[in-house]
């Protein structure tokens, strides 16, 4: 089957992650906090608070505002928007490919609401994918079945016709159980690569 639906992962291929162990331990350093402390709590509250049971805010309290603090919760929530950085080679390719007109460009990630709303604006997302299917607007985090089921569900997509770009082979083993197309990024230029087989395919 032609490909008729393209996913990408956003952490760690059109950008940085967003609130992963590199970003936490850069919080960590900076405001002084207990490593372990910190990530204990943030363990307790991540599946929540990523398919949506919590607010940022209500992240915060559980990890870092249960005590008082020498420093502000507008001055952290700016610290961990602060981490997110764009990769303007590969969202460059993700936009070639939706210049093409040929087919439909989705995200499928794991990630808290006002991150994903802050990284999909930062990153200049809006204009190339027609819906983002994060785990918390679906329920349910990768690599577990449901989110690929539900996404290929709401996308009305089948699976065989559909391509899945992914930066952890974890993700992208459920995908293939589902029978779509995957691609392990890399980097941009290995992404074009794999990608190629889509011009030959026209």
């Amino acid at each position: 089957m032609s490909i008729t639906h393209i996913f990408f992962d956003i952490g760690g291929v059109l950008g940085t992650n967003g609130w992963d162990q590199g970003q936490r331990a850069a919080a960590v350093a900076a405001f002084h906090l207990d490593a372990t402390e910190f990530d204990e709590r943030h363990e307790d509250a991540v599946s929540v608070w990523d398919t949506g049971g919590m607010s940022l805010d209500d992240y915060l309290d559980c990890t870092v505002f249960f005590r008082p603090r020498p420093f502000g919760r507008d001055e952290f929530r700016t610290f961990m928007l602060s981490q997110s950085v764009a990769f303007p080679e590969t969202i460059a390719v993700a936009r070639r490919l939706a210049g093409l007109q040929r087919y439909r460009l989705m995200t499928l990630n794991n990630e808290s609401a006002e991150l994903n709303s802050y990284r999909v604006a930062l990153f200049g997302l809006r204009n190339i994918f027609i819906a983002f299917f994060t785990s918390c607007w679906m329920g349910a985090l990768k690599p577990s079945r449901r989110i690929y089921e539900r996404a290929l569900e709401i996308a009305q997509a089948q699976a065989a016709s559909s391509l899945f770009i992914d930066d952890r082979e974890r993700n992208l083993e459920t995908a293939r159980q589902f029978g779509m197309q995957t691609i392990l990024y890399r980097n941009p230029a290995q992404l074009e690569r794999d990608l190629a087989f889509l011009n030959e395919a026209t």
